[in-house]
């Protein structure tokens, strides 16, 4: 079915929403990465029962969809297959090189300022509870620093994306259909990538949320010519303002939350698999996907928010989302910075408007500066 939001000519124009989208999920992974600010409280996760890590990985697998969906219809597949490992190969590095700026960050602001906090916090401090293991996870990815474990999880579900897409191109509702059997084994089952030297699994589990990735690539293979995978109905649209009202509700209202969480520990008690009324992030419990997949259809389905994001003063939020990875990237070590420069100096609304305005600027000159260089090369 034809969405009257896209533009008609199959790849013809990029989409603002998915740019502004995605800048607007990295300014808030930004500003709950340095916490204790007052501006957390303004973030998504303060209205709902997700945040912006689920829009973000869903925005991850719309752009995979638009950009490398159409490489895996028909032969040779492997120029797409080598595009697409290459960047996996990119997130990689590019998440070392943040673990790497982040431990210096906490190394210098022990040795010159004498706040050691951050030394032992982020999973850090298995740096001196088992240095050799430290060195041996890092690059394996089974040892991961907190704040910074969502590009493992996104550079594994890059790696498999080919056969993902090639499944898409041909048997779409299949691919749907056992992405979410494989989310529902995988919670009911506790399936996880290891870890080490800890015990346990990745706190962003792949297996987990392949599915919200699946989701949007899906949408971004029909949006590549001109469809949606998605059927905009006035039905659907009321059951996602529902949702979102309830979300809103359990975060604003005690005695909704309260009860929400009563009916929970009630399923619990009853021996429910936890599966069903944990809401956690790991295994991205099923309130979080509905509300994450409820806001999505309803932005997705307004033709309102199109041109919303195509106004100008959307204009830096595109800019940001366009040049996503070395902004989140960027972004990771600032929050670093920031909750380092929190721990050394008094607290203050002044200083948590510094670290926040100017990290999202640094952010927003960087794509800024990409962007230039890109025009140039052309």
């Amino acid at each position: 079915m034809p969405d009257p939001s896209l533009p008609r000519t199959p790849g013809s124009l990029r989409d603002p929403r998915l740019d502004v989208f995605r800048g607007l999920a990295l300014v808030m992974i930004f500003i709950n990465h340095v916490p204790g600010t007052i501006f957390e409280t303004l973030t998504s996760r303060n209205f709902g029962l997700s945040d912006a890590a689920e829009g973000f990985v869903l925005m991850s697998g719309l752009a995979a969809g638009l950009a490398y969906g159409r490489g895996m219809r028909r032969p040779p597949y492997w120029p797409t297959v080598g595009r697409i490992w290459h960047r996996a190969w990119t997130l990689y590095l590019v998440h070392l090189l943040t673990v790497a700026v982040a431990i210096a960050i906490a190394a210098a602001t022990a040795r010159w300022f004498h706040a050691n906090r951050l030394l032992f916090a982020n999973e850090l401090g298995m740096l001196f509870r088992d240095p050799t293991g430290f060195l041996i996870g890092i690059p394996l990815l089974t040892h991961q620093l907190g704040y910074l474990n969502i590009l493992p999880m996104y550079a594994v579900l890059l790696l498999a994306s080919p056969a993902l897409l090639w499944l898409a191109q041909r048997r779409p509702r299949l691919l749907l259909a056992l992405s979410g059997l494989l989310w529902l084994l995988t919670g009911l089952r506790e399936w996880n990538l290891p870890n080490f030297p800890n015990p346990g699994g990745w706190h962003f589990n792949p297996l987990s949320w392949q599915l919200i990735f699946v989701i949007g690539m899906l949408a971004g293979t029909s949006a590549r010519e001109g469809q949606t995978f998605y059927p905009v109905r006035q039905s659907w649209q009321a059951v996602a303002v529902a949702i979102l009202v309830f979300g809103l509700a359990w975060s604003k209202v005690p005695a909704v939350f309260e009860g929400f969480t009563q009916t929970m520990t009630w399923l619990g008690d009853q021996g429910v698999h936890r599966f069903f009324w944990m809401v956690e992030k790991t295994y991205l419990a099923w309130p979080r996907l509905l509300h994450m997949l409820a806001l999505a259809y309803l932005l997705g389905s307004l033709p309102l928010v199109r041109r919303v994001c195509a106004s100008q003063p959307a204009a830096p939020l595109a800019l940001m989302g366009r040049h996503a990875l070395p902004v989140f990237a960027l972004g990771s070590m600032l929050c670093f910075l920031g909750q380092a420069i929190k721990d050394v100096a008094a607290p203050s609304l002044a200083l948590d408007t510094a670290i926040i305005f100017g990290g999202l600027t640094l952010q927003l000159a960087l794509a800024a500066a990409r962007q230039r260089l890109s025009l140039r090369s052309r």
